[in-house]
């Protein structure tokens, strides 16, 4: 059994498709593989899954688990999980997300967990993403950006990572343009300089990210998916 968390450098760079065409790839491979959004904040969708990023990994992964096994928590405002908490009077119950990540354990080969925001997001006042992870004693594996200010945000996930004896299996540059800017272009070998962290892969900008068969041959091109099962 093989289980990865996929956290970011920060919001938006792309974890949720990423995570998506990953769990497409592994499927393809014909292996059992589950998926997992301990915490969700946002608008709630109207039909189906409540997060639309828990909708894109189910699709992607071609599960069919209960909700409140891949996304324990939901919480229905566009805000961090600590906020989000207070807000709406929430509280967060971390025992529940981790029996629910020992459950997917025992029942796939592989899993897939995907974090909220990047590894400092506070969760509650005193535990942040990156408690999170060590509490799962899991892997992980880093997205980034190739865009200016990536070096700054990959460093810190990093270090961050290393402070907290957390095993960095490699970073997934996504929207990489090789005919960018120089900071862009030259994104993945200064990255690697500076973090000495394998890079498994770049994944060029994609129009619509909404299409997951699209992420998912882009991934098989780019990424070694061998080395994530093997």
């Amino acid at each position: 059994m093989r289980a990865y968390f996929v956290t970011g450098t920060d919001t938006g760079v792309g974890k949720t498709t990423i995570t998506a065409g990953l769990a497409g790839c592994i499927r393809n491979l014909g292996i059992n593989v589950g998926i997992m959004k301990p915490i969700a904040t946002g608008l709630t969708e109207k039909k189906g899954y409540k997060s639309k990023d828990v909708a894109i990994l189910s699709e992607a992964s071609g599960t069919n688990d209960p909700e409140d096994l891949v996304n324990p928590i939901f919480l229905p405002a566009l805000a961090s999980p600590y906020d989000a908490s207070k807000l709406l009077n929430m509280p967060i119950d971390m025992p529940l997300i981790f029996t629910k990540f020992k459950k997917l354990l025992s029942t796939y080969d592989v899993v897939l967990v995907e974090g909220i925001g990047g590894i400092m997001t506070p969760i509650t006042k005193n535990f942040f993403v990156v408690d999170m992870i060590k509490a799962m004693a899991l892997e992980v594996i880093i997205v980034t950006r190739a865009s200016l200010g990536t070096l700054n945000h990959t460093v810190m996930t990093c270090k961050m990572c290393k402070d907290n004896d957390i095993k960095i299996k490699g970073l997934i540059i996504n929207n990489f343009d090789e005919k960018g800017t120089m900071a862009e272009k030259n994104a993945p070998t200064t990255i690697y300089e500076l973090t000495g962290i394998n890079i498994l892969g770049t994944i060029p900008f994609i129009k619509d990210f909404n299409d997951i068969n699209m992420m998912v041959k882009t991934i098989e091109r780019n990424i070694d998916i061998q080395s994530l099962i093997s």
